[in-house]
Protein backbone atom coordinates (compact mmCIF):
# COMPACT_ATOMS: atom_id res chain seq x y z
CA UNK A 1 0.00 0.00 0.00
CA UNK A 2 1.40 3.39 -0.98
CA UNK A 3 0.54 6.57 0.88
CA UNK A 4 0.64 9.65 -1.33
CA UNK A 5 2.62 12.33 0.46
CA UNK A 6 0.64 15.54 0.53
CA UNK A 7 2.26 17.64 3.24
CA UNK A 8 2.06 20.71 1.02
CA UNK A 9 -1.69 20.26 0.75
CA UNK A 10 -2.15 19.55 4.48
CA UNK A 11 0.29 21.24 6.88
CA UNK A 12 -1.19 19.13 9.69
CA UNK A 13 -0.56 15.83 7.87
CA UNK A 14 1.79 14.34 10.45
CA UNK A 15 0.03 15.89 13.41
CA UNK A 16 -3.01 13.63 13.00
CA UNK A 17 -1.11 10.94 14.88
CA UNK A 18 -1.93 13.03 17.95
CA UNK A 19 -5.42 11.57 17.63
CA UNK A 20 -3.91 8.36 19.03
CA UNK A 21 -2.93 10.08 22.28
CA UNK A 22 -6.38 9.36 23.71
CA UNK A 23 -6.26 5.55 23.42
CA UNK A 24 -2.60 5.78 24.42
CA UNK A 25 -3.74 7.21 27.75
CA UNK A 26 -4.97 3.73 28.68
CA UNK A 27 -1.45 2.36 28.28
CA UNK A 28 0.35 5.09 30.25
CA UNK A 29 -0.93 5.07 33.87
CA UNK A 30 0.84 1.95 35.16
CA UNK A 31 4.11 2.92 33.46
CA UNK A 32 4.05 6.49 34.79
CA UNK A 33 3.07 5.49 38.34
CA UNK A 34 5.76 2.80 38.42
CA UNK A 35 8.52 5.15 37.28
CA UNK A 36 7.48 8.27 39.22
CA UNK A 37 5.66 6.92 42.26
CA UNK A 38 2.93 9.54 41.65
CA UNK A 39 -0.50 7.98 41.85
CA UNK A 40 -2.04 11.04 40.22
CA UNK A 41 -1.11 9.47 36.87
CA UNK A 42 -3.98 7.01 37.21
CA UNK A 43 -5.97 10.14 36.28
CA UNK A 44 -3.87 10.83 33.16
CA UNK A 45 -6.93 10.88 30.87
CA UNK A 46 -8.74 13.85 32.44
CA UNK A 47 -5.40 15.54 33.14
CA UNK A 48 -4.53 15.55 29.43
CA UNK A 49 -8.02 16.41 28.18
CA UNK A 50 -9.06 19.03 30.73
CA UNK A 51 -5.72 20.55 31.71
CA UNK A 52 -2.96 19.97 29.16
CA UNK A 53 -5.02 20.41 25.99
CA UNK A 54 -6.81 23.63 27.11
CA UNK A 55 -3.44 25.12 28.07
CA UNK A 56 -1.97 24.14 24.71
CA UNK A 57 -5.02 25.54 22.93
CA UNK A 58 -4.46 28.91 24.60
CA UNK A 59 -0.71 28.83 23.99
CA UNK A 60 -0.73 27.67 20.36
CA UNK A 61 -3.99 29.28 19.31
CA UNK A 62 -6.04 28.82 16.17
CA UNK A 63 -5.36 26.56 13.24
CA UNK A 64 -5.90 29.07 10.44
CA UNK A 65 -5.34 26.68 7.53
CA UNK A 66 -8.01 25.39 5.17
CA UNK A 67 -7.58 22.77 2.43
CA UNK A 68 -7.79 24.15 -1.08
CA UNK A 69 -10.74 23.09 -3.23
CA UNK A 70 -8.36 21.64 -5.79
CA UNK A 71 -6.87 19.30 -3.19
CA UNK A 72 -10.20 17.85 -2.05
CA UNK A 73 -10.08 14.63 -4.10
CA UNK A 74 -6.45 13.82 -3.36
CA UNK A 75 -6.91 14.39 0.37
CA UNK A 76 -10.13 12.36 0.45
CA UNK A 77 -8.52 9.42 -1.32
CA UNK A 78 -5.27 9.43 0.66
CA UNK A 79 -5.52 6.30 2.82
CA UNK A 80 -2.98 7.59 5.32
CA UNK A 81 -5.78 9.57 6.97
CA UNK A 82 -7.98 6.49 7.25
CA UNK A 83 -5.26 4.55 9.02
CA UNK A 84 -5.00 7.34 11.60
CA UNK A 85 -8.56 6.42 12.62
CA UNK A 86 -8.22 2.67 12.08
CA UNK A 87 -5.27 2.47 14.50
CA UNK A 88 -7.40 4.03 17.23
CA UNK A 89 -9.31 0.77 17.70
CA UNK A 90 -6.52 -1.71 18.58
CA UNK A 91 -4.99 0.78 21.02
CA UNK A 92 -8.44 1.39 22.51
CA UNK A 93 -9.13 -2.28 23.23
CA UNK A 94 -5.60 -3.21 24.31
CA UNK A 95 -5.83 -0.42 26.87
CA UNK A 96 -9.24 -1.61 28.04
CA UNK A 97 -7.94 -5.15 28.62
CA UNK A 98 -4.88 -3.92 30.53
CA UNK A 99 -7.03 -1.61 32.64
CA UNK A 100 -9.49 -4.41 33.38
CA UNK A 101 -6.60 -6.57 34.58
CA UNK A 102 -5.28 -3.82 36.86
CA UNK A 103 -8.74 -3.00 38.24
CA UNK A 104 -9.48 -6.63 39.12
CA UNK A 105 -6.16 -7.08 40.93
CA UNK A 106 -5.40 -6.22 44.58
CA UNK A 107 -2.74 -3.56 43.95
CA UNK A 108 -4.92 -0.46 43.45
CA UNK A 109 -6.77 1.39 46.19
CA UNK A 110 -10.23 2.88 45.68
CA UNK A 111 -9.11 6.31 44.39
CA UNK A 112 -6.60 4.74 42.02
CA UNK A 113 -9.33 2.53 40.59
CA UNK A 114 -11.66 5.48 40.10
CA UNK A 115 -8.89 7.42 38.33
CA UNK A 116 -8.18 4.45 36.07
CA UNK A 117 -11.89 4.07 35.21
CA UNK A 118 -12.24 7.80 34.47
CA UNK A 119 -9.15 7.66 32.25
CA UNK A 120 -10.63 4.75 30.31
CA UNK A 121 -13.91 6.67 30.17
CA UNK A 122 -12.10 9.50 28.41
CA UNK A 123 -10.75 6.94 25.94
CA UNK A 124 -14.28 5.60 25.52
CA UNK A 125 -15.68 9.08 24.85
CA UNK A 126 -13.01 9.95 22.31
CA UNK A 127 -13.58 6.48 20.83
CA UNK A 128 -17.16 7.54 20.10
CA UNK A 129 -15.65 10.42 18.13
CA UNK A 130 -13.57 7.94 16.10
CA UNK A 131 -16.78 5.96 15.55
CA UNK A 132 -18.45 9.20 14.47
CA UNK A 133 -15.88 9.72 11.73
CA UNK A 134 -16.01 6.10 10.58
CA UNK A 135 -19.81 5.87 10.76
CA UNK A 136 -20.28 8.69 8.28
CA UNK A 137 -18.46 6.81 5.57
CA UNK A 138 -20.17 4.70 2.91
CA UNK A 139 -17.50 1.99 2.91
CA UNK A 140 -18.74 -1.26 4.46
CA UNK A 141 -15.54 -1.82 6.47
CA UNK A 142 -15.54 1.61 8.06
CA UNK A 143 -19.19 1.35 9.09
CA UNK A 144 -18.47 -1.95 10.86
CA UNK A 145 -15.41 -0.43 12.52
CA UNK A 146 -17.66 2.37 13.80
CA UNK A 147 -19.87 -0.18 15.56
CA UNK A 148 -16.81 -1.90 17.03
CA UNK A 149 -15.46 1.42 18.36
CA UNK A 150 -18.81 2.01 20.11
CA UNK A 151 -18.66 -1.35 21.91
CA UNK A 152 -16.57 0.01 24.81
CA UNK A 153 -19.18 2.63 25.71
CA UNK A 154 -22.21 0.41 25.04
CA UNK A 155 -23.60 3.34 23.05
CA UNK A 156 -24.16 1.45 19.81
CA UNK A 157 -27.43 3.23 19.04
CA UNK A 158 -25.35 6.36 18.33
CA UNK A 159 -24.54 4.78 14.95
CA UNK A 160 -28.22 4.97 13.99
CA UNK A 161 -29.39 8.10 15.80
CA UNK A 162 -26.49 10.35 14.83
CA UNK A 163 -26.58 9.68 11.11
CA UNK A 164 -30.31 9.33 10.52
CA UNK A 165 -31.69 11.36 13.41
CA UNK A 166 -29.36 14.11 14.56
CA UNK A 167 -28.18 15.13 11.08
CA UNK A 168 -31.78 15.41 9.90
CA UNK A 169 -33.16 17.33 12.91
CA UNK A 170 -30.06 19.24 14.06
CA UNK A 171 -30.64 22.79 15.35
CA UNK A 172 -34.39 22.26 15.68
CA UNK A 173 -36.55 21.69 18.79
CA UNK A 174 -37.16 18.09 17.64
CA UNK A 175 -33.49 17.13 18.04
CA UNK A 176 -32.62 15.77 21.50
CA UNK A 177 -28.91 16.30 20.81
CA UNK A 178 -29.22 20.06 20.18
CA UNK A 179 -28.82 22.10 23.37
CA UNK A 180 -31.51 24.71 23.93
CA UNK A 181 -30.95 28.29 25.01
CA UNK A 182 -31.24 28.53 28.79
CA UNK A 183 -30.93 24.75 29.23
CA UNK A 184 -28.08 23.69 31.51
CA UNK A 185 -25.73 20.85 30.70
CA UNK A 186 -27.20 18.85 33.58
CA UNK A 187 -30.71 19.24 32.18
CA UNK A 188 -29.50 18.40 28.70
CA UNK A 189 -27.63 15.17 29.52
CA UNK A 190 -30.66 12.97 30.40
CA UNK A 191 -32.83 14.58 27.71
CA UNK A 192 -30.27 13.88 25.00
CA UNK A 193 -29.29 10.39 26.20
CA UNK A 194 -32.83 9.05 26.60
CA UNK A 195 -34.22 11.01 23.65
CA UNK A 196 -31.48 9.72 21.36
CA UNK A 197 -32.09 6.15 22.51
CA UNK A 198 -35.82 6.37 21.83
CA UNK A 199 -35.18 7.98 18.46
CA UNK A 200 -32.75 5.23 17.43
CA UNK A 201 -35.33 2.56 18.28
CA UNK A 202 -37.97 4.32 16.17
CA UNK A 203 -35.66 4.96 13.22
CA UNK A 204 -34.35 1.41 13.05
CA UNK A 205 -37.82 -0.11 13.47
CA UNK A 206 -39.09 2.01 10.59
CA UNK A 207 -36.12 1.11 8.39
CA UNK A 208 -36.58 -2.61 8.97
CA UNK A 209 -40.31 -2.33 8.38
CA UNK A 210 -39.76 -0.63 5.01
CA UNK A 211 -37.50 -3.53 4.03
CA UNK A 212 -40.06 -6.10 5.20
CA UNK A 213 -37.78 -7.39 7.98
CA UNK A 214 -38.51 -8.13 11.63
CA UNK A 215 -36.85 -6.45 14.61
CA UNK A 216 -34.73 -9.56 15.22
CA UNK A 217 -33.33 -9.54 11.71
CA UNK A 218 -29.52 -9.94 11.40
CA UNK A 219 -29.70 -6.65 9.48
CA UNK A 220 -30.71 -4.73 12.64
CA UNK A 221 -27.92 -2.17 13.16
CA UNK A 222 -28.82 -1.71 16.83
CA UNK A 223 -28.67 -5.41 17.64
CA UNK A 224 -25.38 -5.67 15.75
CA UNK A 225 -23.81 -2.86 17.76
CA UNK A 226 -25.24 -3.92 21.11
CA UNK A 227 -24.17 -7.53 20.58
CA UNK A 228 -20.59 -6.31 20.23
CA UNK A 229 -20.82 -4.62 23.64
CA UNK A 230 -22.32 -7.75 25.18
CA UNK A 231 -19.54 -9.87 23.68
CA UNK A 232 -16.83 -7.44 24.83
CA UNK A 233 -18.14 -6.99 28.37
CA UNK A 234 -18.97 -10.69 28.70
CA UNK A 235 -15.45 -11.69 27.67
CA UNK A 236 -13.84 -9.29 30.16
CA UNK A 237 -16.12 -10.52 32.95
CA UNK A 238 -15.26 -14.10 32.05
CA UNK A 239 -11.53 -13.32 32.18
CA UNK A 240 -11.37 -10.99 35.19
CA UNK A 241 -14.47 -11.96 37.16
CA UNK A 242 -17.45 -10.01 38.40
CA UNK A 243 -15.14 -7.50 40.14
CA UNK A 244 -14.57 -5.82 36.77
CA UNK A 245 -18.27 -4.91 36.29
CA UNK A 246 -18.13 -1.58 38.23
CA UNK A 247 -15.11 -0.60 36.14
CA UNK A 248 -16.91 -1.37 32.87
CA UNK A 249 -20.01 0.56 33.92
CA UNK A 250 -18.12 3.60 35.23
CA UNK A 251 -15.88 3.99 32.20
CA UNK A 252 -18.89 3.64 29.87
CA UNK A 253 -20.83 6.27 31.84
CA UNK A 254 -17.91 8.72 31.68
CA UNK A 255 -17.54 8.15 27.93
CA UNK A 256 -21.25 8.73 27.31
CA UNK A 257 -21.26 11.88 29.44
CA UNK A 258 -18.25 13.21 27.51
CA UNK A 259 -19.99 12.63 24.18
CA UNK A 260 -23.22 14.27 25.30
CA UNK A 261 -21.34 17.26 26.75
CA UNK A 262 -19.81 17.78 23.32
CA UNK A 263 -23.27 17.51 21.75
CA UNK A 264 -24.45 20.23 24.12
CA UNK A 265 -21.81 22.77 23.17
CA UNK A 266 -21.94 22.07 19.42
CA UNK A 267 -25.44 23.50 18.84
CA UNK A 268 -26.37 25.40 22.00
CA UNK A 269 -29.23 27.82 21.26
CA UNK A 270 -28.93 27.55 17.49
CA UNK A 271 -32.04 27.22 15.32
CA UNK A 272 -32.30 26.69 11.58
CA UNK A 273 -34.57 29.18 9.79
CA UNK A 274 -37.89 28.07 8.35
CA UNK A 275 -38.70 28.15 4.67
CA UNK A 276 -41.88 29.61 3.19
CA UNK A 277 -43.58 26.19 3.39
CA UNK A 278 -42.91 26.03 7.14
CA UNK A 279 -40.23 23.35 6.94
CA UNK A 280 -36.74 23.95 8.27
CA UNK A 281 -34.10 25.11 5.81
CA UNK A 282 -31.17 22.88 4.92
CA UNK A 283 -28.43 22.90 7.54
CA UNK A 284 -25.81 25.57 6.88
CA UNK A 285 -22.52 26.49 8.60
CA UNK A 286 -24.47 29.01 10.71
CA UNK A 287 -26.29 26.20 12.54
CA UNK A 288 -23.33 24.72 14.45
CA UNK A 289 -20.76 26.24 16.76
CA UNK A 290 -17.26 26.18 15.32
CA UNK A 291 -13.87 26.21 17.01
CA UNK A 292 -10.55 26.23 15.22
CA UNK A 293 -8.12 25.64 18.08
CA UNK A 294 -5.25 23.71 16.50
CA UNK A 295 -4.44 21.23 19.28
CA UNK A 296 -8.00 20.07 19.87
CA UNK A 297 -8.56 19.95 16.11
CA UNK A 298 -5.92 17.29 15.61
CA UNK A 299 -6.74 15.52 18.90
CA UNK A 300 -10.39 15.07 17.79
CA UNK A 301 -9.92 14.66 14.03
CA UNK A 302 -11.39 18.08 13.18
CA UNK A 303 -14.59 17.48 15.13
CA UNK A 304 -14.46 21.17 16.11
CA UNK A 305 -14.99 22.17 12.48
CA UNK A 306 -18.51 21.09 13.15
CA UNK A 307 -20.18 23.75 11.03
CA UNK A 308 -18.66 22.42 7.82
CA UNK A 309 -19.31 18.84 8.96
CA UNK A 310 -23.06 19.43 9.26
CA UNK A 311 -23.25 21.47 6.08
CA UNK A 312 -21.24 18.81 4.22
CA UNK A 313 -21.47 15.52 6.19
CA UNK A 314 -19.83 13.53 3.41
CA UNK A 315 -16.47 15.27 3.88
CA UNK A 316 -13.73 13.27 5.56
CA UNK A 317 -12.14 14.91 8.57
CA UNK A 318 -8.94 16.02 6.78
CA UNK A 319 -10.99 18.04 4.24
CA UNK A 320 -13.18 19.96 6.69
CA UNK A 321 -12.90 23.75 6.63
CA UNK A 322 -13.37 26.61 9.05
CA UNK A 323 -15.47 29.45 7.68
CA UNK A 324 -16.53 32.98 8.54
CA UNK A 325 -20.27 32.28 8.45
CA UNK A 326 -20.04 29.88 11.37
CA UNK A 327 -20.56 31.17 14.92
CA UNK A 328 -17.30 30.81 16.83
CA UNK A 329 -16.75 29.35 20.28
CA UNK A 330 -14.34 31.33 22.48
CA UNK A 331 -12.29 28.21 23.25
CA UNK A 332 -11.68 24.60 22.30
CA UNK A 333 -14.08 21.81 23.18
CA UNK A 334 -12.26 20.75 26.36
CA UNK A 335 -12.32 24.32 27.68
CA UNK A 336 -15.99 24.72 26.79
CA UNK A 337 -16.95 21.47 28.57
CA UNK A 338 -15.38 22.83 31.75
CA UNK A 339 -17.45 26.02 31.37
CA UNK A 340 -20.61 24.04 30.63
CA UNK A 341 -20.19 22.10 33.88
CA UNK A 342 -20.81 25.39 35.74
CA UNK A 343 -24.12 26.70 34.28
CA UNK A 344 -23.84 30.35 35.48
CA UNK A 345 -20.36 30.58 33.99
CA UNK A 346 -21.50 28.94 30.75
CA UNK A 347 -24.43 31.34 30.36
CA UNK A 348 -22.25 34.35 31.11
CA UNK A 349 -19.89 33.28 28.32
CA UNK A 350 -22.34 31.92 25.75
CA UNK A 351 -25.76 33.56 26.02
CA UNK A 352 -24.67 36.92 24.63
CA UNK A 353 -22.91 35.12 21.77
CA UNK A 354 -26.13 33.31 20.85
CA UNK A 355 -27.96 36.64 20.88
CA UNK A 356 -25.24 38.30 18.84
CA UNK A 357 -25.50 35.55 16.24
CA UNK A 358 -29.21 36.34 15.77
CA UNK A 359 -28.98 40.09 16.13
CA UNK A 360 -30.65 40.01 19.55
CA UNK A 361 -33.89 38.45 18.23
CA UNK A 362 -35.05 35.81 20.72
CA UNK A 363 -37.64 34.47 18.29
CA UNK A 364 -34.82 33.11 16.11
CA UNK A 365 -33.27 31.09 18.95
CA UNK A 366 -33.84 27.46 19.94
CA UNK A 367 -35.14 27.89 23.51
CA UNK A 368 -36.64 25.53 26.05
CA UNK A 369 -40.38 25.17 25.28
CA UNK A 370 -41.43 26.41 28.72
CA UNK A 371 -39.11 29.42 28.66
CA UNK A 372 -40.82 32.76 28.15
CA UNK A 373 -39.24 35.85 26.64
CA UNK A 374 -39.67 37.91 29.82
CA UNK A 375 -37.87 35.20 31.82
CA UNK A 376 -34.77 35.48 29.67
CA UNK A 377 -34.45 39.21 29.17
CA UNK A 378 -33.48 40.24 32.72
CA UNK A 379 -30.58 37.76 32.60
CA UNK A 380 -29.15 38.93 29.28
CA UNK A 381 -26.82 41.80 28.55
CA UNK A 382 -26.65 42.40 24.83
CA UNK A 383 -24.38 45.32 23.94
CA UNK A 384 -23.94 46.31 20.31
CA UNK A 385 -20.55 47.88 20.90
CA UNK A 386 -19.25 44.67 22.41
CA UNK A 387 -20.72 42.72 19.50
CA UNK A 388 -18.96 44.96 17.00
CA UNK A 389 -15.62 44.50 18.76
CA UNK A 390 -16.14 40.72 18.78
CA UNK A 391 -16.90 40.70 15.06
CA UNK A 392 -13.82 42.79 14.27
CA UNK A 393 -11.59 40.42 16.25
CA UNK A 394 -13.11 37.41 14.50
CA UNK A 395 -12.62 38.96 11.05
CA UNK A 396 -8.96 39.65 11.82
CA UNK A 397 -8.41 35.99 12.66
CA UNK A 398 -10.31 34.55 9.71
CA UNK A 399 -9.11 36.75 6.85
CA UNK A 400 -6.74 34.02 5.66
CA UNK A 401 -9.45 31.37 5.57
CA UNK A 402 -11.52 30.54 2.55
CA UNK A 403 -15.29 30.58 3.11
CA UNK A 404 -17.19 27.27 3.30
Amino acid sequence: MVFEKSESRDPKRYLWIMGLIAPGCALLPAFLVQHTGLHVFWWIGPIIVFLVIPLLDVTIGDDGSNPRDGDYESLSNDRYYRWCTYLFLPLQFIGLIIAGYMWSGPELDFLDKVGLAVTLGVVSGVGINAAHELGHRSEHLERWLAKIALAQSGYGHFFVEHNRGHHVRVATPADPASGRFGETLWQFLPRSAFGGFRSALTLERERLSRKGKSWFSPDNHLLQAWSMSVALFGTLILIFGYAVIPFLLLQALVGIALLEAVNYIEHYGLLRPRRADGRFARCSPRDSWNSDRLVTNVFLFHLQRHSDHHANPGRRYQTLRSCEQAPQLPGGYATMILLAAVPPLWRAVMDHRVLAHYGGDLTLINTKPETKRHQLMPRLRYRVTGLDRSRRRHRSVTTSRSPS
